[in-house]
């Protein structure tokens, strides 16, 4: 009796241990981020359930902000909105980076992410999903488009196009060899560069063919051959090389505009173990393949592009050779006040004759 007694308790522990590390691990993503494929084999190997929830920043800010941090175990913002709502909400807790295999991540990435996201000396966020802005251009007819300031060839007149938005006052700041992002936080020598780049965006306007809005705007422009350059994103110009093969995504040579998608873990998340345990898994090369033909963007995987396919490979290896990975100009952390000061530039570069 007694012997069985042991025997029973010994169960009864290993069960309970089990159930310790059997987690359920709520992830707040974006959609395509997390397909069902994914699940199902990370379920498998790890034994811990995924339970998904689909947001965007602006949502999943609300939603952590609402709940000081909690009911999610992992979040996937974007790099750029974690510091500010850390220092102002405290709705994120710092990574452990000893439980993260650092070595399945682009290293460029992997750093400018820690970079943009550390505060008071604590990483909150890795990267993940990631996608640049740059150039579109009809390679046949705009071949030596090769940077923002190129648009405003003479050649190009009523020809181009790009969006009246913050990424094109930036992007043509560092085409015209200046840092907006070093001058952050002094708002008097970043009003000194928007200025500059509002003088070169109003002198620009007789290229313009039109300010697009939508996407689908920008592809009719191009594959009509109304519009022969644009500034525009990556993966909307390997959309139109399926149409037309002498139209493709090009990384300016001042640097593409990079966005990340990270991994944070929210500050009353209860799965850290699975939290870790997905992001180990989903940056294994064959796994971030499997995501890239979800999401239709590529991720920080060392390698991970190995397993896509050969088509959309073809296009990203093309358009990004390692030195343009390397020359990304990531967005980090957009001050208080910056914004207000792009809208009235870009205002005025609208109102300009």
């Amino acid at each position: 009796m007694k012997s069985t007694l042991i025997l029973s308790t010994a169960a009864a522990m290993m069960l309970s241990s089990a159930a310790v590390h059997a987690e359920t691990l709520r992830l707040l993503t974006w959609g395509g981020y997390a397909p069902d494929e994914v699940i199902a084999k990370f379920e498998e190997k790890t034994g811990h359930k995924v339970e998904v929830t689909k947001s965007n920043n602006e949502e999943m800010i609300a939603k952590l902000r609402a709940t000081n941090g909690g009911g999610f175990d992992l979040a996937q913002p974007s790099q750029d909105r974690i510091a500010g709502p850390q220092a102002e909400f405290g709705i994120y807790k710092p990574l452990d980076m000893s439980k993260i295999d650092t070595s399945l991540f682009i290293p460029s990435m992997l750093e400018a992410t820690k970079g943009n996201t550390t505060v008071d000396g604590e990483v909150y966020a890795v990267p993940h999903i990631w996608g640049t802005s740059g150039l579109v251009v009809n390679t046949a007819a705009a071949g030596d488009v090769k940077d923002y300031v190129d648009l405003c060839n003479p050649a190009y007149a009523g020809k181009v196009s790009y969006r009246l938005k913050r990424p094109t006052l930036i992007g043509f700041a560092f085409s015209m060899g200046m840092d907006p992002f070093a001058a952050y936080a002094d708002e008097a020598a970043y009003k000194d560069i928007l200025d500059k780049v509002e003088a070169k965006l109003a002198e620009c306007k007789p290229n313009v063919k039109t300010y697009w809005d939508g996407g689908d705007e920008l592809k009719n422009l191009m594959r009509s051959g109304e519009v022969v350059a644009s500034m525009a994103w990556d993966t909307g110009g390997w959309q139109l090389n399926d149409d037309n093969k002498d139209i493709t995504f090009v990384a300016p040579t001042s640097g593409a505009l990079g966005w990340i998608d990270t991994f944070a873990l929210p500050a009353r998340g209860r799965a850290d173990e699975a939290a870790y345990a997905w992001i180990n898994f989903v940056m294994q090369p064959e796994i971030a393949a499997m995501i890239t033909k979800s999401a239709g963007n590529f991720t920080a995987s060392q390698g991970g592009d190995a397993d896509v396919d050969e088509a959309l490979k073809a296009k990203y290896n093309a358009s990004f050779p390692q030195e343009a990975i390397d020359n990304i100009k990531w967005y980090p952390s957009v001050p208080a006040g910056l914004e207000a000061l792009e809208g009235a530039a870009l205002d005025r570069i609208n109102a300009a004759k």
